[in-house]
């Protein structure tokens, strides 16, 4: 039988049904061919949006503890509102044990606790009111001629020895601080190449810190660690470059503070500074306290000069454990006695001392502080007679 040809409507109506796709995923509406998939841009915000939730509660934290540490505001209560519960899903699923894993592995464990408590010594008593030597009264007898003359004043006391020092017991030193502590330290340790000095590991410096806020980090509870753990007979430290604001921690119950340099703002920083050098004192060490430089702005400048004032005094307070290195003169221009980024030279040329920023060290202005520190040390302590018995053996 031959077989019929195919009509023209026919061929028409096969070649649209062609067209049409077949199987689970063909669509059905008429001629428009198929139903649209989700367009992969959606599918992208969808595994965003999840794996920031996921990262949110990996690093609650974290987050927690920048929230806890901002200046009080609307922005600081709303973090925490946020964080807050964060912290607490995350701790209970246990979401946090990779973080905690990873600050044990780099030994940073305590930087997710916030500690704003200040544990400090108490103060040391009040020095006796200082009255001229009265001499006992001695009734007048006749002389003949002119009186005898009076007695010569008793000889002063020499003074006590110097802790001698040397390559089999060194001197130990730790240096810690905010960021204005790192290049000297480093200058410090580089100079410090004698066998006479022992440094406690490297430069421990944080950046973004200081006593104005334990919540961030709390140098009281570091600096009692360190005197305990590795017992440094010498605390080089620097303090103060992000304590020039009227928010502070840790403050006590009921205590409350006014704007920056207020009477009562000074006594708590005093009590903290002075709190500070007795931690390390009442353990047997010597706090070397570096002042706060001059900068470029001359508002900072202003309130730097302020801390320095502050932690001066307290160095006075205690003569026989703490001393203050002034670096606000050592660095002002030699002429106008202002900000200089550069300083000369003995023979003249100048080298640059400060950074870009107009607050930090260069590696030459850090040296000059390290030749400041070391001096400061070999007054205090015997570091040199050891030479001399090791020539006579």
């Amino acid at each position: 039988m031959d077989t019929p040809t195919p009509t023209r409507a026919s061929r028409d109506r096969r070649s649209r049904e062609e067209r049409i796709p077949r199987g689970p995923l063909a669509g059905t509406d008429g001629d428009r061919g198929p139903r649209r998939r989700l367009h992969p841009a959606g599918q992208a915000i969808v595994v965003g949006i999840g794996a920031l939730a996921l990262g949110a509660l990996l690093n609650a934290a974290g987050l927690h503890k920048t929230a806890e540490s901002m200046n009080a505001g609307w922005k600081r209560d709303l973090g925490l509102a946020l964080a807050k519960p964060l912290a607490t899903v995350s701790h209970d699923t246990g979401l946090d044990l990779p973080r905690r894993g990873l600050k044990d592995l780099i030994g940073r464990s305590g930087d997710d606790k916030i500690q704003a408590a200040i544990v400090l010594p108490p103060p040391p008593p009040p020095s006796p009111p200082k009255h001229p030597h009265k001499r006992p009264v001695v009734p007048p007898t006749k002389h003949h001629g002119n009186p005898p003359p009076p007695p010569p004043p008793p000889a002063p006391p020499p003074p006590p020895p110097k802790p001698a020092f040397s390559p089999k017991h060194p001197l130990r030193v730790y240096i810690g601080g905010d960021s204005l502590v790192i290049t000297p330290g480093e200058s410090l340790l580089r100079a410090m190449g004698s066998k006479v000095y022992k440094p406690i590991d490297s430069v421990d410096g944080r950046i973004s810190t200081g006593l104005e806020r334990p919540d961030v980090y709390n140098w009281f509870d570091r600096i009692r660690h360190v005197m305990k753990k590795d017992k440094p007979n010498v605390v080089v430290v620097a303090f103060g470059a992000n304590d020039d604001h009227s928010y502070m921690a840790g403050l006590r119950p009921g205590q409350s503070l006014g704007d920056f340099g207020s009477p009562e703002w000074r006594k708590e920083y005093a009590r903290r500074v002075g709190g500070l050098m007795d931690t390390v004192i009442r353990r047997g060490g010597f706090i070397v306290y570096l002042g706060m430089p001059i900068v470029s702005s001359s508002s900072e400048s202003h309130d730097f000069d302020l801390l320095n004032g502050i932690i001066n005094k307290e160095a006075k307070r205690r003569p026989h454990g703490a001393l203050y290195v002034d670096t606000y003169l050592r660095f002002a221009d030699p002429k106008t006695g202002g900000y200089a980024e550069y300083l000369p030279r003995p023979d003249g040329t100048l080298v640059k001392v400060r950074s870009g920023d107009g607050v930090h060290f260069e590696p030459a202005g850090g040296d000059i502080i390290a030749r400041l520190v070391l001096k400061a040390l070999n007054q205090r302590f015997d570091l040199t007679s050891w030479r001399k018995h090791d020539q006579h053996r």
